[in-house]
């Protein structure tokens, strides 16, 4: 077998659903198998895989186990020469595993391979690519000094800015919630540490691969969608595990001195305490139209009933037109994208070409009857059903 593809849910039934749906799309060519660890999920995550997805291998744990473990067990019993560890709030497209798994195969030092992450409204998420957070990496990060001297490499290390994003390359440190790399690598580095809850760990395992002497890439020519706002709601629990996470990383990695340690526990309680307000309660936005991708007249029928709202229509995704048209400017449109008309791929390529437009955008999943989507990579999502 190929590949395995391991994905660790919790609480995310709606986004696992979709994640797994494009996933299946995106392994029609591929000699590979889905394992779904569950958790403990308190929704109806294992009920939903077991009704729509019974050929999808599923663990249910007990209790939520962590990041690490929960994707342990799932390598533990993996069966392809490689694995991807995937979050359950991505979106694949139907080629992204074909073109990683070749770029993988050419490299001779092959480690990690990540990809282009963007998130719900299409703009690109910086954490696709990293450099190993050293003391004074992580002070550019937490002091946002990064944000001043984008070209100036004393300073933009932390996000690997001297690989732009439309550049593949040798980065140090790759994001858990898209990893492909060699099983018996996986399994050679001891996996994920289970000593960490969360939060370092694909830091963690990322350093250690390059401690072997393989190197991890950046592959640009695949773009995931990773709403990333769903993985955690960033909470005081949050900001206490974020802390241990970097502490964990620096005490197994670096000697830090007395100095060190205070300014990192400082800097990291400060940065965490950023993204939890960056969460705070925002008014809700009012959809005023809504403009619906699809090919389908009865989804368009059965929409414009259930809204009660001006909706205009377009079957065609690749056609722009509709953007330049002056009576949408001022309003606050919604756009649905049916995937039972348009590729997982189209889709992803929609939000790229259009993520300056300021709209909301949800995908309406195939065979689902929900659509589905974020605003914001540090908030929680929308799922609304079509009844």
């Amino acid at each position: 077998m190929q590949l395995s593809v391991i994905i660790l849910n919790y609480n995310v039934r709606y986004f696992l659903e979709q994640c797994v749906l494009s996933v299946q799309k995106a392994l029609q060519n591929i000699d590979a198998e889905i394992i779904v660890v569950d958790n403990a999920s308190a929704d109806d995550s294992c009920a939903m895989m077991r009704e729509r997805f019974p050929e999808v291998k599923l663990i249910a744990n007990q209790e939520n186990l962590g990041f690490p473990k929960g994707n342990n067990i799932g390598v533990a019993q993996a069966k392809g020469d490689y694995v991807c560890i995937l979050n359950p709030d991505t979106v694949v497209a139907e080629d992204t595993f074909e073109k990683v798994l070749a770029f993988a195969q050419k490299q001779t030092d092959s480690g990690i391979i990540g990809c282009k992450l963007i998130d719900g409204t299409g703009n690109f998420l910086p954490e696709s690519k990293r450099g190993v957070p050293t003391p004074w990496v992580a002070f550019t990060k937490i002091t946002s000094l990064y944000k001043f001297f984008p070209k100036t490499g004393l300073f933009n290390q932390y996000y690997a800015q001297d690989l732009n994003e439309n550049q593949t390359g040798k980065v140090a440190i790759l994001v858990g919630a898209f990893m492909v790399l060699k099983r018996e690598l996986y399994l050679e580095v001891g996996g994920f540490d289970e000593n960490c809850f969360m939060y370092s760990d694909d830091i963690d395992l990322s350093y250690l691969v390059l401690k072997t002497g393989k190197s991890n890439y950046y592959f640009h020519e695949t773009t995931v969608i990773h709403y990333k706002g769903e993985s955690t709601v960033k909470d005081g629990t949050y900001m206490k595990r974020f802390r241990e996470a970097m502490q964990f990383f620096y005490r197994k990695h670096f000697k830090a001195s007395f100095f060190f340690t205070v300014f990192m526990e400082i800097g990291t309680f400060a940065f965490a305490l950023f993204k939890k307000k960056q969460t705070g309660a925002k008014k809700p936005i009012e959809t005023e139209a809504y403009c619906l991708f699809s090919n389908d007249v009865e989804v368009k029928e059965k929409l414009e009933k259930q809204l009660q709202k001006k909706l205009y229509w377009n079957k065609d995704i690749n056609e722009n037109a509709l953007f330049s048209q002056s009576d949408l400017k001022g309003e606050q449109i919604e756009v649905l994208l049916d995937n039972n008309s348009f590729s997982f791929r189209e889709i992803i390529a929609f939000l790229e070409r259009n993520k300056a437009a300021k709209f909301r955008y949800r995908i309406i999943p195939e065979g689902s009857a929900f659509w589905i989507g974020s605003d914001s990579s540090n908030d929680r999502g929308e799922v609304v059903k079509i009844k």
